[in-house]
């Protein structure tokens, strides 16, 4: 009996804390996403005070993006690296700040519902969320973008 009450009281302390590393992202860069779901869930995640929204990735400390790989990677590279990107379809330099801003490898594709919330430094998925994309209209993605914004909220408070 005592072995069920101590796995009880650890399963319902797992499910109330935040899920490792969580608790210690603030700022969020939002990568370019699939039918601009970025701009509708950074519009969220800073109306809703989830996290910081910042445009400079330097001052991030995790990146949310739509897809993992290879093309992640690059984008990753080129936005926190000193040395040029390993292909240039990952990313685009601007000519007067000298940053690199990410360009996604799902521009122009359908998105598949899959978002992720990646440690900038280790580049450990923290979270990760699927919501169907089905309507792309601009309340469609609204829609979809507040849900989303919900679940991390949820999860990084803990419930």
């Amino acid at each position: 009996m005592k072995q069920f009450m101590l796995a009880a009281a650890t399963l319902a302390v797992s499910m109330s804390a935040p899920a490792a590393g969580l608790d210690d992202v603030k700022t969020v860069y939002v990568l370019p996403m699939s039918n601009g779901l970025d701009q509708y869930l950074a519009a969220q995640l800073t109306s809703g005070s989830v996290l910081q929204v910042v445009t400079d990735p330097q001052k991030a400390d995790a990146v949310l993006t739509d897809h993992l790989g290879q093309s992640f990677e690059e984008a990753l590279a080129g936005l926190y690296s000193n040395k040029p990107a390993p292909s240039e379809k990952a990313a685009d330099k601007t000519e007067d700040t000298g940053a690199t801003y990410a360009r996604s490898g799902m521009q122009g594709q359908r998105g598949r519902g899959n978002v992720f919330l990646v440690n900038r430094k280790t580049h450990d998925v923290l979270w990760s969320f699927y919501e169907s994309p089905g309507d792309k209209t601009p309340n469609g993605m609204r829609r979809t973008a507040s849900k989303i914004s919900a679940k991390l909220a949820q999860s990084i408070k803990g419930k």
